[in-house]
């Protein structure tokens, strides 16, 4: 795809349903003035990059995986001699995971002069930050946010799309040969995305009850009692952890012991702190590989320690350093931070080395392959480990 048609696309997401009800707070925006559009590529001023996640709110855990993440790989391009003699630097905004917030977040870093977004996690929040960036020409590279709806809007994406990820879901259903299949969202955008990609791939098996949660509540009795009313032999969860360790532990009280199955919004160790030693056994979750699962992840998370003052690296650390990393070889390929030519140099990329495998986008701005693997909380303190790769 050219930089003019992804141009194109940003520009009708900017005027399309996303718009319409963001209309007044996009007037506001000043469209390449402090983007990346009018960037002056000889100056010897930092290379801002903006990254929008959650340090407030139920998903702020994240706020600082990525971060750390993010700091690791600027240091490294920095030390490496940065873009071009100029140093990258790391702005953040928290965008606790909610879309109002997220876009008030996101013309705050439009007016700071970032000149790339590496940033996103909730989809939900992450959605109605394009046309804000778009406008701003400003290059988004985003790591984590993954909902079918970001696909084809202009961006690229670090992580596998939500139909990438149902692909591997039902390929591990039907893998240990489950026959009736519960699928559980929590009303969100990710996790209602992920849902519906499910049911549309399902092949060997039926879909014999889809079932949607508040996630804000605490007792899901009635979604529960609907749910084994089915007699299913496997259950999906889409949703985040908080809720779903919730209702794992309802699950199993209720008398279901069969395995589940949780998307990426719950591979956390916090989801077997919340469901119980007893109720998490049998439960696996679709992820990208961590880096314990890699070679030469064990160095990689030394150095995500050093910067993280001993945290260590927890879900999509790895993948907002390598947005970073993969923003800043689209800058030196494109010899600075002119949008059209970052726009054109991302797109170019073919096989660019990354520690999660060689990254290639599709003309959508999507992760070729997606990489989604078997995980389970089997881990020191309920950490998701490789269960399956499904290569064999």
């Amino acid at each position: 795809m050219s930089s003019r048609r992804i141009r194109t696309a940003r520009r009708f997401a900017a005027t399309g349903a996303i718009a319409l009800s963001l209309g007044l707070v996009l007037a506001g925006c000043s469209g390449g003035v402090a983007g990346g559009g009018e960037s002056a590529d000889n100056s010897d001023e930092p290379i801002k990059l903006g990254m929008l996640a959650p340090f407030s709110g139920q998903e702020a855990a994240f706020g600082d995986y990525m971060k750390f993440g993010a700091q690791l790989a600027i240091d490294e391009v920095n030390a490496d001699g940065g873009i071009d003699g100029r140093d990258l630097e790391l702005v953040t905004e928290d965008d606790a995971c909610d879309p109002t917030a997220a876009v008030a977040a996101a013309n705050k870093l439009v007016t700071a002069g970032v000149e790339g977004s590496v940033g996103g996690y909730c989809s939900g929040a992450t959605l109605p930050t394009l046309p804000v960036f778009a406008d701003a020409e400003i290059p988004m590279v985003i790591p984590a946010a993954n909902s079918n709806q970001l696909v084809g809007q202009g961006a690229f994406m670090i992580n596998g799309t939500g139909a990438q990820q149902a692909e591997a879901a039902v390929e591990y259903i039907k893998k240990v040969g489950a026959k009736k299949v519960a699928v559980i969202d929590d009303n969100t955008d990710y996790s209602v995305d992920l849902a519906d990609s499910l049911e549309d791939q399902a092949d060997g098996f039926e879909v014999v009850k889809r079932e949607s949660v508040n996630p804000d509540e605490k007792d899901f009795s009635a979604n529960v009692n609907s749910v084994t009313g089915a007699s299913p032999d496997f259950i999906v969860w889409t949703g985040y952890y908080q809720a779903g360790g919730l209702l794992v532990n309802q699950l199993r009280g209720a008398g279901y012991d069969g395995p589940i199955l949780v998307g990426d919004g719950s591979v956390d160790a916090q989801l077997a702190a919340i469901a119980g030693e007893d109720a998490i056994k049998n439960v696996v979750g679709t992820f990208t590989k961590t880096p314990d699962m890699l070679e030469g992840g064990d160095e990689w998370i030394a150095d995500y320690e050093e910067v993280s003052g001993g945290d260590a690296p927890g879900p999509y650390s790895i993948q907002t350093y390598e947005a970073v990393k993969t923003m800043a070889e689209a800058y030196t390929q494109a010899g600075g931070t002119d949008y059209d030519a970052v726009v054109e140099a991302l797109q170019g990329l073919d096989g660019f080395p990354l520690l999660t495998g060689d990254l290639t986008f599709a003309d959508d701005g999507s992760r070729e392959g997606g990489g989604f693997v078997i995980v389970e909380p089997t881990g020191d303190g309920g950490a998701f480990v490789l269960k399956d790769d499904l290569e064999g």
